[in-house]
C-alpha cells in the first residue's frame, strides 16, 4: 500500500466542505482510505489512528490543509490526485453563486444587511470570531463543537445582553424565517415556533407538524448542552421569550433530550407565565401534563399533534400501527432474541431507547445511566441502540447523515450475529443530508439479508425516513426503494419505538 500526503500551507476550508469532500474521496475506486482536513491536533491524531500518518503531516500546522490517501499502486496516485482536483472544481462550480471572504470582518463590511452568522470552523478558533459577530449585532449559529463550557456561557450571556440569538455550539438544525440551516427539512411555514436542544428531535417535530397540515414560524436550536446545569437553559429561556413576542407564532413547542432537573423545573415555571400555550417534549420525561396553558408529552409525535391541535384547532386521532407483530415473529428462529438500533439521529436513538427500556433490558451509547452505557469499539450484545452521530463515531469521519460508511459496516456485523432478530434504522432527508441516503446503504442491507438467509435466518429491517415530500431527495422514491428490498417502513420515530418495543417483548419470551 502507498500513502500519499499533500500539505497546502495556510489554506483554510470550512469543516462541512471538508467532510463532504473527504466522503467523496473515500468512495473513489482506487482509494483504500483517505482523509482531508485541517492540520489540527485532533485531525492529526485521527490520521495517525487510521494508519495514514506521514512526516509531512506531522509537521503540518493547524492552518494548513492536509490531503492524504492510500492506494494499492504507485501508478494510481496521479489519477487519484486528478480526481480529487475534479471533485474540488465541481464543488467550486456548484457554489459559484456564493461569494467567499477571507475574514469575518471583510464579509460583514460587504454584507452590512446580514443579521446572522453561521460558523462551521474548529471549536478552538470559535470564541473570538463569534464574539466579534455578536458585538456587531449579528445573531450567531455555531455548528462547531469542541467549545468549552466557559466560552459557551460567556457567548450566550453576551448575546442575551444584546437581545441576540447564540445557537449552539454543536447546533445542527435551525429554520429562521423559512431558511433551513445545516441539517433541516423543507417544511410549510405556519404558526408553530420550536425551540430545541435536540437536532433530529426538532427535525422530527417539524416534519410531523408539516405532515399533519401545520407549519413552522421559527425553529431555533440552542445546542445540546443548553439545558445542563452549567448553562442553565439561558438560551432556551431567551428564545422562548422571543417567540412569545413574535406575532407569527401562536404556539411554542420545546424539544430536548432529558435536561437537568433544576433546569427542567425552571423552564416549566417560565412556560406557565407566557402569553401563548406551550407544548414540552423532554424525551424520557414521565410527567405528562395537559392543561390549557401547558402540555407535557413523552414523545415527538405527540408534541407535533398537540401543537397542531392547539394552533389550528384541529382534532387528530392517535396514530396506530398496522404492522402485524405476530407475522413478523413467525419468520424468526428461536435463537433470534435481540434488537439492534443503528441510528444517525441522536434523538431518534434516545426516543427508541426510552420506548424499549420499560419493556426489556437495553443499552445505548448516549442514553441511560452513564456507567452502564455501551463503550465505543466493543461488540454489541443483547438489545442495543447506538447513535452513530456521537463524537466517538465521528472522529475523523463525516456525520452519518452525510456518510453512511461506518453504519453500513455495523449492519454487516449485526447480520453475522445469530441472536439478532431485527435492525432498526433511520434515514434523514433535507438540507445538509446525503443526496441519496437509502441508496448509499441499500447494498449493505441486501448483503446483510443474504448473510442471514444463507444461515437459515430471516433478518428483519425496520426503518424510518425523517423528511417531507418537499425535501429534494424525493422521499417517495427513497421509501419505495426500502420497501422493494423488504424493509418495513414506519411513519414516525414514535412508531419506530412502538414497533421495537412490541417486537422485543414478543421475542424475549
Amino acid at each position: 500500500m502507498i500513502i500519499k500526503s499533500i500539505i497546502k500551507k495556510e489554506t483554510y476550508i470550512d469543516s462541512m466542505s471538508l467532510m463532504a469532500l473527504s466522503t467523496k474521496v473515500n468512495k473513489l475506486p482506487l482509494v483504500e482510505k483517505a482523509m482531508i482536513g485541517m492540520g489540527t491536533d485532533m485531525n492529526k491524531q485521527v490520521i495517525s489512528d487510521v494508519g495514514l500518518m506521514t512526516s509531512e503531516i506531522e509537521s503540518a500546522n493547524r492552518g494548513d490543509l492536509i490531503i492524504v490517501f492510500m492506494v494499492k499502486n504507485k501508478e494510481d496516485i496521479d489519477t487519484v490526485l486528478q480526481e480529487i482536483a475534479d471533485l474540488q472544481k465541481n464543488d467550486d462550480q456548484t457554489e459559484k453563486s456564493e461569494r467567499s471572504y477571507h475574514s469575518l470582518a471583510k464579509a460583514l463590511k460587504e454584507k452590512q444587511d446580514s443579521n446572522l452568522v453561521l460558523f462551521s470552523i474548529p471549536g478552538e478558533y470559535i470564541f473570538q470570531e463569534a464574539k466579534d459577530a455578536l458585538l456587531q449585532d449579528r445573531h450567531v449559529m455555531l455548528f462547531s463543537d469542541n467549545v468549552s463550557i466557559e466560552e459557551e456561557l460567556s457567548l450566550k450571556k453576551l448575546a442575551i445582553e444584546r437581545n441576540l440569538l447564540m445557537m449552539g455550539p454543536d447546533c445542527g438544525t435551525a429554520i429562521i424565517n423559512g431558511a433551513g440551516l445545516c441539517f433541516a427539512n423543507k417544511v410549510t411555514r405556519g404558526s408553530i415556533g420550536i425551540v430545541a436542544a435536540s437536532g433530529t428531535g426538532s427535525q422530527e417535530v417539524s416534519v410531523q407538524i408539516d405532515r399533519l397540515g401545520g407549519g413552522i414560524s421559527q425553529l431555533i436550536g440552542v445546542g445540546g448542552r443548553d439545558l445542563s446545569e452549567d448553562i442553565n437553559g439561558i438560551m432556551m429561556e431567551h428564545a422562548i421569550n422571543m417567540l412569545d413576542k413574535d406575532p407569527q407564532t401562536k404556539v411554542i413547542t420545546l424539544i430536548s433530550k432529558p435536561p437537568a432537573k433544576s433546569v427542567e423545573s425552571k423552564i416549566i415555571t417560565l412556560a406557565k407565565t407566557l402569553s401563548k400555550p406551550v407544548v414540552i417534549c423532554f424525551i424520557g420525561s414521565k410527567e405528562p401534563l395537559d392543561s390549557p396553558q401547558l402540555t407535557i408529552v413523552p414523545n415527538t409525535l405527540l408534541a407535533a399533534q398537540k401543537a397542531v391541535e392547539i394552533a389550528y384547532g384541529s382534532s387528530i386521532k392517535p396514530q396506530k400501527t398496522t404492522i402485524d407483530i405476530n407475522t413478523l415473529k413467525a419468520a424468526l428462529q428461536p435463537s433470534q432474541k435481540n434488537l439492534r438500533g443503528l441510528f444517525a439521529g441522536g434523538t431518534v436513538c434516545d426516543e427508541v431507547y426510552y420506548a424499549l427500556i420499560d419493556a426489556v433490558p437495553v443499552i445505548s451509547n448516549v442514553a441511560g445511566p452513564k456507567d452502564q452505557r455501551h463503550q465505543f469499539g466493543t461488540p454489541l450484545k443483547g438489545n442495543a441502540v447506538i447513535d452513530f452521530g456521537d463524537d466517538d463515531y465521528t472522529q475523523g469521519r463525516a456525520h452519518p447523515m452525510i456518510d453512511s460508511t461506518f453504519r453500513s459496516q455495523a449492519i454487516i456485523e449485526q447480520a453475522n450475529d445469530p441472536s439478532v432478530a431485527a435492525i432498526m434504522l433511520d434515514f434523514e432527508l433535507g438540507f445538509g443530508a446525503n443526496e441519496d441516503p437509502v441508496g448509499s446503504m441499500l447494498p449493505d442491507i441486501q448483503k446483510a439479508q443474504k448473510i442471514a438467509a444463507d444461515a437459515g435466518r430471516k433478518l428483519l429491517f425496520i426503518a424510518y425516513l425523517l423528511g417531507t415530500d418537499l425535501d429534494h431527495q424525493n422521499k417517495r422514491n427513497q421509501e419505495k426503494a426500502l420497501k422493494d428490498a423488504g424493509v418495513i417502513v414506519v411513519d414516525s420515530v414514535a412508531e419506530l419505538g412502538q414497533i421495537s418495543s412490541s417486537i422485543s417483548q414478543m421475542i424475549s419470551h
